[in-house]
């Protein structure tokens, strides 16, 4: 991890851009944490639309969760924002356009095609991140996820045990082959869902809430579009991490 700058937010928040190999990110750290009280670490997990195009939200999320004592951290997901072209990303985002613009059902084909190459990409760059972000001094577990694509979310909580809750936001197309590992996981989890979200299928996010195997998760379920999530929603994420990581 090579640090590439950095500067003091509100509240002493300190913000460090950072490259990990060829993967950009940024690191959120409060002020209040030091080598003797190092903080607790949350994953921030951006949509596929670029760093650099996110950044006002992550930052407002980083923000939050620093008011409550938490670090986080997040990293540009292949293929998206200045990290090099992956045609063929580029071409199932393509045919998912086609589709959807022709009215026609979204097929399993597509949907492979635009998610399971990219949970097999990202998933292991987290996993690397986390372990140059575990080793700075002033980060520390327990370790909590937030954010979409919600398939990258699930595969992150089957293999990852240094992950104890996840925030998991229902948006994006769900291949059939994530409700098997959806059964397979077991930490905590919060789901927030855009009931009117025109471009998800609530049915299948209802059937992936279902399908997880964790003995506590909740579905937070509110009205309006993708990009609508009510600030109490926020605020609810952030009690679940403060339940679970502290």
């Amino acid at each position: 991890m090579h640090f590439t700058s950095e500067q003091r937010l509100d509240d002493g928040v300190l913000e460090r851009e950072f490259t990990l190999g060829e993967i950009p990110g940024i690191l959120w750290t409060p002020g209040s944490a030091s080598t003797s009280a190092p903080a607790p670490l949350i994953l921030l997990s951006p949509p596929p639309l670029g760093l650099r195009t996110v950044y006002p939200r992550l930052a407002a999320r980083a923000l939050h969760c620093a008011a409550d004592g938490f670090a986080t951290a997040t990293i540009e997901l292949p293929g998206s924002g200045d990290r090099p072209r992956w045609p063929a990303a580029e071409q199932a985002v393509a045919d998912l356009r086609r589709a959807m613009r022709a009215g026609e059902p979204v097929g399993d084909e597509i949907i492979d095609a635009l998610i399971l190459p990219l949970v097999e990409r990202a998933v292991p760059e987290w996993q690397a991140a986390l372990d140059a972000l575990l080793s700075l001094p002033e980060i520390g577990g327990p370790v909590g996820y937030s954010g979409g694509v919600i398939s990258i979310g699930t595969r992150l909580a089957v293999v990852e045990p240094r992950l104890s809750a996840a925030v998991l936001f229902a948006g994006s197309f769900i291949p059939r082959a994530m409700f098997e590992e959806a059964r397979r996981v077991t930490i905590p989890l919060h789901v927030l869902l855009q009931w009117d979200d025109e471009g998800n299928d609530r049915q299948a996010a209802l059937d992936l809430f279902d399908a997880f195997g964790s003995k506590e998760k909740t579905l937070n379920a509110n009205m309006g579009g993708h990009t609508g999530v009510p600030r109490f929603a926020g605020d609810a994420a952030g009690q679940f991490f403060n339940r679970h990581l502290k």
